[in-house]
This record gives C-alpha cells, sequence and structure tokens, in this order.
C-alpha cells in the first residue's frame, strides 16, 4: 500500500489527496497540481481503504480518485467518505469514458469527472470548478449519456416536483454541461448573480443538495435532452 501524508509542510487553502493504484497516475497528477498556488497534494494512496483511513487522520479537502482499484473501488470509497465528511470535494479520475460509470459516480456523491487523457489545463480547471461548488463534468461523456437517456423511459417516481421554468430548463441543459455560472451568464447574457438565484431554485425543485446531484436527477427524470434532438 502507497500511503504517504506530507510531512513538516504548512497548512496550504486546499488539502489534496491522490487516490490511485498507479503510481504513475498520482506522481503525473502530483505534478500538475505542485504547480498550482495555493494547492497542496497531502497525500496518496493506491485504494479506497487507504483513502478512507487517510482522511479519517488528515484534513483534506479535495480527493482526486481513481474508479478501477483493488480492496475498495473509487464508487464505493466515494460513497463512504461523503457520507462521512461531506465536506470534502470528489473528483473522479478515470480511463472509463462510459456513460453508466459517470451516473454511477455522480450518484456516489462526486463533484467532477475527469477522464486521464484530459490536459493540465483541464485538470486545474476541474479543481478550481469544483473548489468554488461547481460540478465539472467531461462535456463529451455528459452528452453520450443525454444521447442514451433520450431513447430511455424515464424513471418512474412518485414524488412529483414543481417545473421548471423555460429559463431553468436552459441553465440546467448548460450545468450539465459543466459550465461556471459565469459561463452561464454570458451564454445566455444574464448576470452570474441571476444564474446562482436560477440554480439555487433548480436545486430546490428537484428536492436535492447541489448542483452535481441535481444533474443526476435531472438525467434520471429525463429533464434534460441533447440539444440536437429537441
Amino acid at each position: 500500500m502507497t500511503f504517504n501524508p506530507t510531512a513538516g509542510s504548512s497548512s496550504p487553502s486546499t488539502r489534496v489527496l491522490i487516490v490511485d493504484d498507479h503510481e504513475l497516475a498520482r506522481a503525473g497528477l502530483a505534478a500538475v497540481l505542485a504547480c498550482e498556488p495555493g494547492i497542496e497534494v497531502v497525500g496518496e494512496a493506491d485504494n479506497g481503504a487507504a483513502a478512507l483511513d487517510f482522511v479519517a487522520r488528515h484534513p483534506v479537502d479535495l480527493v482526486m480518485m481513481d474508479l478501477q482499484m483493488p480492496v475498495i473501488d473509487g464508487i464505493e470509497a466515494t460513497r463512504r467518505i461523503k457520507a462521512l465528511h461531506p465536506a470534502i470535494g470528489i473528483i473522479m479520475v478515470t480511463v472509463q469514458a462510459k456513460p453508466d460509470a459517470l451516473m454511477e459516480a455522480l450518484r456516489a456523491g462526486v463533484a467532477g469527472y475527469l477522464l486521464k487523457d484530459a490536459s493540465r489545463r483541464e485538470i486545474i480547471g476541474a479543481v478550481r470548478q469544483v473548489l468554488r461548488g461547481e460540478a465539472f463534468l467531461n462535456p463529451d461523456l455528459v452528452l453520450q449519456t443525454l444521447r442514451r437517456l433520450a431513447h430511455a423511459t424515464p424513471t418512474d417516481d412518485a414524488t412529483p416536483i414543481e417545473p421548471l421554468t423555460p429559463r431553468e430548463q436552459q441553465v440546467l441543459r448548460l450545468l450539465m454541461q459543466g459550465k461556471t455560472n459565469r459561463e452561464i451568464a454570458r451564454e445566455l447574457i444574464i448576470s452570474p448573480g441571476t444564474v446562482k438565484v436560477h440554480v439555487e431554485h433548480i436545486i430546490a425543485k428537484l428536492g436535492v443538495s447541489d448542483r452535481t446531484q441535481a444533474a443526476v436527477r435531472a438525467l434520471e427524470l429525463g429533464l434534460v435532452r441533447d440539444k440536437g434532438r429537441d
């Protein structure tokens, strides 16, 4: 097991744990994040069980989590971490470019989903976005998921939801593309503050706790479709 908490360093504003069963993958992510001010990799783990042990013993703000690992995989580790430490943000970093994997990760509680071929800019962007409390989802993978669900029957749910307004539907679509509030504001030509209010209304209407879970709920209910199919 690899379990290497950083020793003797000052406490950074953002403490990151990297979890992956491949040493080179951990080293690559650590090298990318090491160049960013205000971010420090405080530990590494090579499976989900080691990750759970680490967050129980050391303060962590963000976990970069692999999906497929021995002992405890990334999905189960995410569920357990979020249950015990809901404030910790988790970004799944994986080779699994499949809609089913994305949905499972979102249901487990991840705030971001990155593919392992992501560029340095995408990785840093995802980290910064999640730290702001916004979701980061791979746009191509979200599009694949929407296209698949366009052919599926929406989830049958006995709990009715309050209908979304046309503007809320627009905001939800862009939110699910991984866009930030500022990016949504620019596209819809409204203020970021107005976007924030719309997001809060969407979360309340869908009966979820955050924007990532709003995306999951919208996918399950078939509220958002691929734009090309509208």
